[in-house]
């Protein structure tokens, strides 16, 4: 997992609550644990208007016009901005894979669900926890604004508006070391691994038979 640092970029938004996975990676897409592929899928049943099936040629596909995401003023973005309860329904992690793919660094909003909020932090993307007001500040900036950008530094744990306000969040202290240097479940074990080899040898001894072959 790379490291993260400051977030800068286009924000889209999605004017919505309560968006649940299988809106951001309907079930049939879930057949590839690979954690790429899965952008062109993203929201799906809402970016397109057919129904999409795995491994099809999406650029072939009719777009929704309407959709957020396929309008021009919001093409590369890399922050969400969204309502509460994102992420809510089943535990798909693809629903994370597939916001990384399309290109998503950051989302903003009041609450996430817990389940969606972990998987974020595990592959790299940045959850952002603001209050409902300034959120909905925020969307009201980007309707007015073509090229609304934030930045997200998670090291200082700020959000900052192109006029230059400035919004602080809480990030659990554990995720925010994993996050800005890069490290997975497993690298995290892996700085531990003296200690672990000490407390295996300690083990061999005072309990010989459970390392018997």
């Amino acid at each position: 997992m790379e490291p993260i640092g400051e977030l800068g970029g286009l924000v889209a938004p999605i004017d919505r609550p309560n968006v649940d996975t299988d809106a951001i990676i309907p079930k049939q897409f879930l057949k590839s644990i690979k954690r790429t592929g899965f952008g062109v899928y993203l929201f799906d049943e809402w970016r397109y208007l057919d129904q999409g099936e795995a491994d099809q040629d999406c650029s072939k596909r009719p777009l929704n016009e309407t959709f957020v995401l396929n309008r021009p003023r919001y093409q590369g973005a890399r922050v969400l901005l969204a309502r509460a309860n994102f992420g809510c329904g089943s535990s798909r992690e693809h629903a994370v894979w597939a916001l990384r793919d399309f290109g998503i660094r950051a989302i903003i909003a009041p609450s996430f669900a817990d389940i969606f909020y972990a998987n974020a932090c595990k592959n790299a993307l940045v959850p952002v926890t603001l209050p409902a007001a300034i959120v909905a500040s925020m969307f009201s900036a980007c309707a007015a604004e073509e090229g609304y950008t934030l930045n997200v530094d998670l090291a200082s744990q700020t959000v900052t508006t192109p006029a230059g306000n400035v919004h602080e969040f809480e990030f659990n202290p554990g995720l925010k070391d994993r996050l800005l240097n890069g490290l997975d479940d497993i690298a995290v074990t892996l700085h531990s691994a003296e200690a672990i080899r000490a407390y295996e040898a300690r083990r061999a001894v005072e309990v010989p038979w459970l390392f018997q072959d």
